[in-house]
């Protein structure tokens, strides 16, 4: 149940990162209220899956999944440019994600 918990919170830090970049300095009603609210989530599921994952472990998973679908939104979006190097970079982060779920 952590596991998923921890992924689950890995998707709100996404959330909430993106609603921190489009409420403009909490200029923004909706992008600021999205980001209160997944970060509060984000942040109790990462505190949940911790009582019984790694902290390391936990935190690395969590920034990673988080980054990651971050970047990737951004790249389909259009906010950030795509590019072959950061595809595949991104794909190292997940890679990397993986790697300590099978070792934990």
């Amino acid at each position: 149940m952590a596991w998923l918990v921890l992924v689950v919170s890995g998707v709100l830090e996404a959330v909430w990162a993106t609603a921190l970049g489009k409420s403009e300095g909490f200029s923004k009603l909706a992008p600021s209220i999205t980001f209160c609210v997944g970060l509060l989530l984000s942040m109790a599921g990462l505190a949940y899956a911790m009582r019984t994952l790694p902290t390391g472990t936990s935190y690395a998973i969590w920034v990673g999944i988080g980054a990651s679908i971050t970047v990737a939104y951004a790249m389909v979006t259009g906010a950030e440019s795509a590019s072959l190097v950061k595809i595949l970079l991104i794909l190292g982060i997940v890679g990397c994600v993986v790697g300590l779920k099978v070792l934990t």
